[in-house]
């Protein structure tokens, strides 16, 4: 028997643990016709059929699924090799980072400049977008690292919390109560993040509670343009205290207080660690130093 190869076997995992070679091809980068060949390589090797066709799709053979339960243990060996041994300096990966724009417009660049700093050839993709999409992108392999509102229960997903961000209320600094009472600033817009997310839901459950079933509630996917919206006085915001402080400093607005503050938004650092990922691990508990 030829020595195997752990190319060949890492595709073999991700055939068995992701229900054919399309869905592997993608995850893995590659095209199909080489995740075949791949697998044929393997088979060649072992001298064994390692899949049988079935109405529902490929199923490892009685000799997969005894290879499956040996390339585990290759993988998990050549991610302790890669974590233990190999000099993090030289490393030549590339890595998908998600994050939501509340963590890119704070401290994710921080991160990518001590990842540059440290790691000079990772390569580094970014994907900026809202939780629930990152969390569906992470757990169809599009990305390696996802942050965002988490943590993500699944049993093959690892999370590390990160630091929460405060919310605090803005309105533009020539805007006046119209009862005299901060609380009545609620009776304007609200603009907020958009309907998909957790943040929207527990914040119109509790305006509906305070203000009526006709709070008016504007959604944005871009959080830099919902306190522009309060700068030029469409209504008011509860956003990141720690993306508000320039807009403070600026004079054009304000926060107040109505007397209730939504929930901090409580984000996690999460990759999938089955295989394990020692890459992904790495830089999540550095994005948690960082944050």
């Amino acid at each position: 028997m030829k020595n195997l190869n752990l190319d060949q076997l890492r595709t073999f995992l991700f055939v068995v643990n992701h229900g054919g070679v399309n869905r592997a091809a993608k995850l893995l980068n590659l095209s199909q016709p080489a995740v075949t060949a791949r697998i044929k390589g393997l088979e060649r090797t072992l001298g064994k059929a390692l899949f049988q066709r079935t109405p529902t799709g490929l199923r490892p053979t009685r000799d997969g699924e005894i290879l499956f339960r040996h390339a585990e243990r290759f993988e998990h060996l050549a991610s302790l090799v890669e974590r233990d041994i190999v000099d993090p300096r030289t490393h030549e990966g590339y890595l998908r980072i998600g994050a939501s724009e509340t963590v890119t417009q704070t401290w994710l660049p921080d991160l990518v400049s001590r990842l540059h700093r440290d790691y000079p050839a990772l390569m580094v993709e970014i994907t900026v977008d809202i939780s629930p999409d990152l969390r569906r992108s992470l757990l169809e392999r599009e990305i390696d690292l996802a942050f965002l509102l988490g943590p993500i229960s699944e049993p093959s997903v690892d999370n590390i919390a990160l630091p929460a961000f405060d919310l605090a209320w803005y309105v533009a600094a020539d805007a006046v109560p119209p009862n005299g009472d901060p609380a009545s600033h609620l009776t304007r817009p609200v603009i907020t993040y958009l309907r998909q997310t957790r943040p929207f839901r527990e914040l119109r459950a509790t305006l509906i509670d305070l203000v009526g079933p006709g709070v008016r509630i504007f959604t944005s996917s871009s959080l830099s343009a919902c306190f522009r919206l309060v700068e030029a006085g469409l209504g008011v915001a509860a956003l990141p205290r720690a993306m508000g402080a320039p807009y403070v400093a600026s004079g054009n607005i304000v926060e107040f207080d109505p007397g209730w503050h939504p929930a901090p938004l409580q984000f996690t650092a999460s990759w999938v660690a089955e295989p394990p990922d020692p890459l992904a691990a790495m830089v999540a508990r550095l994005a948690l130093e960082v944050a």
